[in-house]
């Protein structure tokens, strides 16, 4: 039987990740940094017993965590669940842990197929950063507003051009995205910006969580978020925001793809007992 004739079978992972030990989800042609797919790619190969090609459901920049990336591959025999998950984690660092492993239909497409991301952005307001935290929520010494915060998210709400928030070297064909909802909260000692959409921008999070740190900071009124929204010009926006603290916590499929629905994350943001 020769290779061409192997039908490959397609698997789905969740994948959760602390991205500050590595240079973002995205592997490198000279493998010498370390990434997230890299390290993922690595460990599957060796599973499967020949090089293994991940796709993500949304690329993460260096320091940025998931809690429940998707990723799919194709593999010459599906090895099972138990090899996918217990075995790759096996072989992977403590900070990447495969958390799920599902076969899925040959045209399922991590990227292609997905309706939505979300994310998860927090913030620690105190006079003193947590050591504890560190990497892992962005600081400010700002007694924040959250009530300004979230009014002024509202103006961002539904399909609009986002090149007032799109990085300089944002290769997207377009800048219109949809923004399903953007919600700030205060969950225990942390704020929380929750936004959902079709997809992102290239650091379309950060700079709109710099521009609710200024409005929130007091410095600009909730209204400046329309402002800089009908601009479309990234000059007039805030600084962008530090990328620790960001959290990709969902992507959602079609019902038929038969992904399990992860808790949303991080772990610190859940309810306490």
């Amino acid at each position: 039987m020769t290779n061409e004739s192997i039908k490959a079978t397609r698997v789905a992972l969740g994948i959760e990740y602390d991205g500050a030990a590595f240079h973002g989800w995205q592997r490198q042609g000279d493998q010498v940094i370390s990434t997230v797919q890299g390290e993922v790619e690595r460990a599957l190969s060796k599973i499967a017993n020949h090089p293994v090609d991940l796709v993500c459901a949304g690329r993460t920049d260096t320091g940025v965590h998931a809690t429940a990336q998707v990723v799919h591959f194709d593999c010459e025999i599906d090895r099972g669940e138990k090899a996918w998950v217990r075995g790759a984690n096996s072989l992977l660092p403590p900070s990447v842990r495969i958390t799920w492993a599902s076969r899925v239909a040959e045209d399922f497409h991590a990227r292609f197929s997905a309706l939505s991301r979300r994310y998860n952005y927090v913030i620690y307001d105190a006079r003193v950063e947590s050591a504890i935290m560190a990497g892992r929520v962005t600081h400010t010494r700002s007694t924040l507003n959250i009530e300004a915060m979230h009014k002024a998210g509202q103006y961002l709400l539904g399909e609009r051009d986002f090149s007032s928030f799109r990085a300089a070297g944002c290769q997207s064909r377009t800048p219109f995205r949809n923004v399903m909802h953007l919600r700030v909260y205060r969950h225990h000692r942390y704020i929380v910006l929750d936004i959902q959409a079709n997809a992102f921008l290239q650091h379309m999070v950060r700079n709109i969580a710099g521009t609710l740190l200024e409005i929130g900071a007091g410095k600009r009124e909730p209204e400046w978020a329309a402002e800089v929204l009908a601009a479309k010009d990234r000059t007039v926006a805030a600084m962008t925001a530090s990328p620790y603290g960001l959290y990709l916590v969902a992507v959602e499929y079609p019902e038929d793809s038969g992904l399990p629905s992860p808790e949303l994350g991080p772990g610190f943001l859940q309810p306490l007992p």
